[in-house]
């Protein structure tokens, strides 16, 4: 399939890779594709981004609040919906086991060092299936080749989560992105 791929597609991809490295993640979800759609300039797909006010700010933004909301504050939130004031229990254990208590715990270990490796980044299934549906974007617009265009229409299905969840939340719908990368071929093709 990759051979389908445009130049600026296939730069996507990488680009992508690149991202999660960055990020330091273990793989390469939809939320890649889309900084990677954004990061190549004078794309299609970056293009129509750009006229829907989505840009690599607001995503990474987008995506640092999403992590956040999954992370240690938000257990502590819960907890405390319990009734579990959990400054309490952490003064209690280092009372009891000295100060850093709770910190030198294995679960705590895990928690706060996010887990990477370098080298291969693999694929999240989204992300393989956001891949797969560009081919279909293409065929379904009879074109030949799969370019980034493709790639923004796949990132738009529902079953293509954290992508879709933030152009979503911006309003970018996959039937206006429809008929925006059909107005742009139609454009292309008569200047």
């Amino acid at each position: 399939m990759f051979e389908r791929f445009t130049d600026k597609a296939r730069q996507v991809v990488v680009l992508a890779q690149e991202k999660a490295r960055e990020r330091r993640d273990d793989v390469i979800g939809t939320e890649h594709l889309l900084l990677g759609l954004l990061a190549v300039h004078n794309a299609p797909a970056a293009e129509l981004l750009a006229a829907h006010a989505v840009d690599q700010d607001s995503v990474l933004a987008d995506l640092d609040r999403m992590r956040s909301a999954s992370g240690p504050g938000s257990d502590a939130e819960a907890l405390a919906v319990l009734g579990i004031d959990l400054d309490e229990v952490r003064r209690q254990a280092e009372e009891t086991f000295g100060p850093g208590a709770l910190d030198r715990t294995r679960a705590a270990r895990q928690r706060g060092v996010r887990r990477w490796r370098g080298g291969h980044i693999p694929f999240h299934r989204t992300a393989k299936k956001a891949l797969e549906l560009s081919l279909r974007e293409a065929l379904r617009l009879r074109h030949t080749s799969i370019g980034t265009e493709h790639l923004l229409l796949a990132l738009l299905h529902t079953e293509t989560g954290t992508a879709h969840q933030i152009l979503a939340a911006r309003g970018v719908t996959l039937d206006q992105m429809r008929i925006a990368v059909a107005d742009q071929g139609r454009a292309a093709a008569s200047g």
